[in-house]
């Protein structure tokens, strides 16, 4: 082999440690859509309109159905700006569980994408974002400072979410189940009971389901939907 031959080896082998991290950094860099949801969703929830029957008593709040049961106050929030119903609070177990519901694509997920998004959001803010393993798959703990006109001190929410046939939906767990496995497990338990309504209508992904006021549920007025009650 000549010396001309034995540097552009050379040279080759240098270029490839290089090459093959850009390539790593390439399919790193690539969104994960698949569907992240449990095992038994289809049978413990949360579950899709076609997967209950229908004599069972729900609250129907059009895109979400609550299964009614003791010691639950349901009030839905109002953006008064663009006067439609954004998000569903449900208060049950000293905690509040404020849900939301999204089209998405059919074979492909959501969640995976929008708890990057909801990462880059809050740390821009400056809260402390962790990512736990929970009862419904990836959970986000965003600990974030109280408003002095709060009390002060800190906050802490967890985003939960679940994604079903042609939709996702979101769960933000606030007050004690936040922070308490117990009372947790039984927010849970109430998220995984809940019903989405998809349609047959086109809609594009992340847009949210629509939802109604039914008679005898308080609708809470606000100028705005908060960060947690955002569209996907």
């Amino acid at each position: 082999m000549s010396k001309e031959q034995e540097a552009a080896g050379a040279e080759e082998d240098a270029r490839r440690p290089d090459d093959a991290l850009e390539v790593r950094e390439a399919a790193d860099a690539e969104p994960d859509e698949s569907k992240s949801a449990p095992e038994d969703r289809a049978e413990s929830g949360p579950f899709d309109a076609s997967e209950v029957p229908s004599m069972r008593p729900y609250v129907d709040l059009g895109g979400v159905k609550v299964a009614p049961r003791e010691g639950l106050q349901l009030r839905l929030e109002v953006d008064e700006r663009a006067n439609r119903v954004v998000a569903v609070s449900l208060e049950y177990a000293e905690s509040l569980l404020q849900v939301q519901a999204f089209a998405a694509p059919k074979t492909t997920g959501l969640w995976h994408r929008v708890r990057g998004e909801l990462v880059q959001q809050f740390s821009a803010q400056g809260a402390a974002v962790t990512e736990e393993d929970g009862a419904l798959g990836p959970e986000l703990v965003v600990v974030s400072q109280a408003p002095a006109e709060q009390g002060g001190g800190t906050r802490t929410v967890r985003f939960v979410a679940v994604d079903g046939p042609r939709w996702m939906v979101r769960g933000v767990v606030m007050g004690k189940a936040a922070v308490d496995a117990a009372a947790r497990e039984r927010v849970i338990d109430l998220f995984r009971e809940l019903v989405v309504v998809r349609g047959e209508q086109p809609m594009p992904p992340s847009e949210l389901l629509p939802l109604r006021v039914p008679a005898g549920v308080q609708a809470q007025r606000q100028g705005a939907p908060a960060p947690d009650a955002q569209q996907a």
